[in-house]
């Protein structure tokens, strides 16, 4: 609250003094003993101004919305977040925070998306969802909206990030959807209980979501979207950048072609992509899946005498009259089927299918 100390500064000031209460209780002479305090912000820091009266403010607001206030020294802070160059000092937080959250993707887009753009947010939502990873957005019309619902929908775990106090849901229309979030998820913020969402705070905003996030989604964004600044802060933040491309004949497209086709983002069609390009830091949330067997090629003349075959065993004389093949053609092609694992021979010249 005081001008001038900001995330970096009030860092530095704590971890000099060692906790914010040594911050406080510190003289002019030892504030000024930290880089970047000045004799004139010292002063400021020592004067407090309206601290208390402010404090409680946001105590009471706290107390109301049922939120909590996590730190960037405390355990429940976010682990990807804090490894980010400008990490948030202080987070305002409705739901609850969980260690998995570092199992986290975030998807972005427009907030007005094609058919298109709605059913591969939908899609990718609800299978990453069905993988146990959280989803991240930023709770905005359109492709955030879609992301936060349908991983809702799936049962899953979703992360909203605000551009305003956590009290301020925007857009109005999504106060029902922050309810549903709640029940199993967070809604975070940086900025102060009954903050606006302000035009300036979306960008501050959204490297929250892709530092929060193992990798970022784009999902549909013009090049100048709002999606673009966090597809950036994802790229300084050293995360990964996935970009579903579009129609060259859609302005909702430009923003993500332009990624993959400058190499700052990896095309994605499915999330099995995702799911490849981050499985080593996944791999203790991955379910296991059992992959299909390779489909067997047969011949014409293999293809046919499979078919004939069956769960019981038959003779080869009869299989032989069914097939109107010579024996001796016709136990080349049983022994192919043989070595190819699908047909077993028993005792006698009997033989059966075992797909």
């Amino acid at each position: 609250m005081v001008q001038g100390v900001g995330a970096a500064r009030l860092r530095a000031l704590v971890n000099h003094f060692g906790d914010p209460e040594s911050v406080l209780a510190a003289g002019e002479k030892q504030l000024v003993s930290v880089e970047g305090i000045d004799r004139g912000l010292a002063r400021r820091i020592l004067s407090r101004g309206d601290f208390e009266k402010e404090v409680q403010v946001q105590l009471s607001r706290l107390n109301k919305w049922d939120a909590n206030l996590v730190t960037f020294w405390d355990s429940d802070f976010p682990e990807n977040l804090k490894k980010i160059y400008d990490p948030p000092v202080m987070l305002f937080v409705r739901g609850k925070l969980s260690p998995s959250d570092k199992y986290s993707v975030a998807i972005v887009g427009t907030r007005n998306p094609t058919t298109y753009g709605k059913h591969v947010a939908e899609k990718f939502a609800a299978e990453l969802s069905e993988q146990g990873i959280i989803v991240v957005s930023g709770l905005a019309r359109g492709i955030d909206t879609l992301a936060h619902m349908t991983t809702v929908r799936s049962g899953g775990r979703t992360v909203a990030v605000l551009g305003s106090g956590v009290d301020v849901i925007y857009p109005s229309e999504n106060r029902r959807l922050a309810d549903q979030i709640l029940m199993g998820g967070a809604i975070i913020s940086e900025y102060y209980m009954g903050s606006k969402p302000d035009a300036v705070n979306f960008p501050r905003r959204n490297r929250i979501i892709s530092g929060i996030s193992l990798g970022t989604i784009l999902i549909e964004t013009d090049i100048n979207g709002g999606a673009m600044i966090t597809a950036g802060s994802a790229l300084d933040q050293n995360r990964e950048v996935f970009a579903v491309p579009g129609s060259v004949f859609e302005k909702k497209s430009r923003g993500t072609n332009k990624l993959i086709r400058e190499g700052r983002a990896k095309l994605v069609e499915d999330i099995t992509d995702v799911l490849e390009e981050l499985k080593y830091r996944l791999k203790p949330i991955l379910k296991r899946q059992t992959p299909p067997p390779p489909k067997i090629q047969l011949t014409i003349f293999e293809q046919k005498v499979f078919e004939l075959l069956t769960e019981e065993p038959e003779h080869i004389d009869a299989l032989g009259e069914r097939c109107g093949i010579a024996i001796s053609d016709l136990l080349v092609q049983l022994l192919s089927l043989e070595l190819k694992g699908i047909v077993k021979q028993l005792p006698g010249k009997y033989f059966v299918k075992c797909e």
